[in-house]
């Protein structure tokens, strides 16, 4: 059953999905759980999808075969693809994928079968590790962007408003090894980030502004963009890399 406390619209779109996979394979399923921005005030109807994470007792690539048809079908209501998952997966990566599971952690909600989340303990080494890794690979998607770019301002808009969003589970990683709580709302994170690391977030805040509200701007004030949003990155790595085991 759908929990009450989920937001109606993500009830209206959620719950036909998850009835016809339950129709068809509950004997096999151990837990459905929403995660994501869809359980925050960040969400918008219009734009955002509902990610979930489908944990089955055994994985069954039938389940795939009964799933994928139902890709476009689902798609169209913001309804994402489920992550697929088994409770011995989810044990044996915490150690390889700690801040994907540290963000599911933080925002999940399991409407059917067992919790496996909430108690989930995740390795401050394996954490740090893994967030300087993903700094050092977005600062190469950066410089390879903006080359690709061609000094297109609308190929160099995009490219910051679509990475933005992934940032905001890196910087919750961030502020946990750093010794903060990681706040859930993304304004929230960006504050938070900016006073446990000293980086200003401004230019994360004007990306922000830029994906919810699209204004033209000059390639001038894209490329200051672009000079303030690698600085900050690079100096995130280094506070990153600088912490000790």
């Amino acid at each position: 059953m759908i929990d009450p406390n989920l937001k109606d619209v993500v009830v209206e779109k959620f719950k036909p999905f998850q009835d016809e996979i339950l129709s068809s394979y509950q004997d096999k399923i151990h837990s459905i759980t929403i995660v994501g921005s869809a359980l925050t005030d960040d969400f918008d109807p219009k734009k955002s999808d509902i990610n979930s994470v489908f944990v089955l007792t055994n994985m069954d690539l039938k389940f795939l075969e009964l799933l994928a048809p139902l890709g476009k079908k689902y798609g169209k209501k913001s309804v994402a693809a489920p992550l697929i998952m088994t409770s011995e997966y989810i044990k044996n990566s915490l150690d390889v994928f700690p801040l994907e599971f540290l963000n599911i952690k933080l925002l999940h909600k399991t409407i059917y079968g067992e919790d496996l989340f909430q108690g989930l303990e995740i390795n401050r080494s394996d954490l740090r590790l893994q967030c300087e890794r993903e700094l050092k690979v977005r600062m190469i998607g950066l410089r390879q962007g903006y080359l690709s770019s061609s000094g297109d301002s609308k190929v160099l808009t995009n490219m910051f408003i679509d990475s933005f969003s992934g940032y905001i589970p890196l910087f919750r990683g961030i502020i946990l090894i750093l010794g903060k709580v990681p706040p859930l709302r993304n304004d929230d994170v960006l504050k938070i980030l900016e006073e446990v690391s000293g980086v200003n977030a401004s230019v994360f805040r004007l990306v922000s502004k830029q994906k919810k509200h699209k204004t033209k701007l000059t390639l001038e004030q894209l490329n200051t963009i672009f000079e303030d949003y690698y600085a900050a990155i690079e100096k995130l790595g280094d506070i990153t890399d600088d912490i000790k085991e």
